[in-house]
């Protein structure tokens, strides 16, 4: 009977002992769980945002007020069902403390009422659907990206006070390429600029612009705005470069079109487009070179737009989790923290809009020229501390 009670006691001792170590453990985890694409079309944005919020955790030793940051990532293939099922997933079975999140604007529309219903603070790193901190804003749901109102109407004037006085507007048929449209056709006519037309082309469908640029280059205006991404913004710029459309006009656009990951591929066809963008490489400060020097030295390359997008994210949720002490069960306390930080970062000053919860942020306008190592982005202009307009928002 000795022998089976101190059995029975050991076997107690080594419940306790799991038990207690698992109780810290949770206690002193931070768990960051993050809603991207990691196959798919738009891997490499997913890559690119998470690969700089680890460089942001390094930078910390991956440890914030002795609470061990923990990433457990999800794939949204860039399907709204699909990051649905992984959101639900995140929230209840891994029970992650932040959301980051997510690159398409279809799939943060997919997720937000998950999200504000959980209360789970949601850091998006890009999705730009100007509703998001419009109609459906919530407190819950902080943008550290952009808006596609902030980044295109700030074009509109610029381009109107640099001599060009009609365009010409394509891009592709969903709902992000016609916010970017409509926003620099606002500021665009409001200066005095005229849009000669407009087309929409079949989204990641299009592979031969031909058509579409004749009816361009037949518009007599000024400039073409465009906006196109990965596979679309390469053959858009080589098709246009071989069609000959910047011999009679301008070609201008949101910058993504010529995106630093795009250039290595669209070469000396990218040279003389003028874009806008929260980000371009050669911003002229301490603290953008020694981002891209991290930044090449751990993964063996120059950073993109995105990647500054996701490492300002890590910033902010580092500096949300310091305010509060390593404090964050209390979500309200946690989404309230996020909202009302503000950081210093490679692209600049931001702060988060009180109004709206999108970042406040510089918008540079850019022409691609030749550098000493190929086509490089140089900035033309400083829009300084760009707010989005947040129509419906209630915060």
């Amino acid at each position: 009977m000795k022998i089976k009670n101190i059995i029975i006691k050991l076997c107690l001792i080594l419940v306790f002992t799991f038990s207690s170590t698992s109780i810290v453990y949770s206690k002193d985890v931070i768990k960051i769980g993050t809603l991207l694409p990691y196959s798919g079309v738009y891997t490499v944005l997913g890559e690119e945002i998470t690969n700089a919020m680890i460089l942001a955790f390094d930078e910390v030793n991956n440890s914030i007020n002795g609470h061990i940051i923990e990433l457990i990532k999800g794939d949204t293939e860039v399907k709204p069902n699909i990051a649905l099922q992984k959101a639900r997933k995140l929230i209840s079975s891994d029970k992650v403390d932040i959301l980051v999140g997510p690159v398409s604007s279809s799939v943060a529309l997919a997720i937000r009422d998950i999200v504000v219903q959980s209360k789970t603070p949601l850091i998006i790193p890009n999705a730009g659907a100007n509703v998001l901190t419009g109609k459906k804003c919530s407190k819950f749901i902080t943008r550290i990206s952009f808006s596609n109102y902030q980044i295109n109407a700030p074009m509109g004037t610029w381009l109107a006070e640099h001599g060009i006085k009609s365009a010409f507007l394509l891009a592709p048929d969903y709902a992000a390429g016609k916010e970017m449209m409509a926003a620099f056709k606002i500021t665009f006519e409001e200066a005095g600029g005229k849009i000669l037309g407009e087309e929409y082309t079949p989204f990641r469908k299009t592979k031969d612009f031909g058509p579409y640029l004749a009816r361009v280059k037949s518009s007599g205006a000024d400039a073409v705005y465009v906006f196109y991404a990965g596979g679309e913004a390469i053959n858009f710029i080589k098709q246009a470069y071989s069609f000959g459309l910047g011999e009679v006009m301008k070609l201008t656009g949101a910058g993504w079109t010529t995106s630093p990951l795009f250039i290595p591929a669209q070469k000396e066809a990218a040279i003389g487009f003028i874009g806008s963008l929260n980000y371009v490489p050669s911003i002229n400060t301490d603290a953008n070179k020694n981002f891209i020097k991290a930044y090449k030295s751990k993964f063996g390359r120059a950073p993109s737009e995105f990647a500054v997008q996701g490492y300002d994210s890590g910033k902010v949720i580092i500096e949300a989790i310091r305010s509060l002490s390593g404090s964050i069960k209390d979500k309200d306390k946690l989404a309230e923290a996020i909202r009302t930080i503000s950081i210093t970062g490679p692209r600049g000053p931001l702060t988060i809009d009180p109004k709206t919860n999108n970042v406040i942020q510089n918008i540079y306008i850019f022409e691609v020229v030749n550098g000493e190592q190929g086509p490089e982005l140089k900035v033309l202009d400083t829009i300084e501390a760009v707010k989005a307009p947040g129509e419906g928002c209630n915060l």
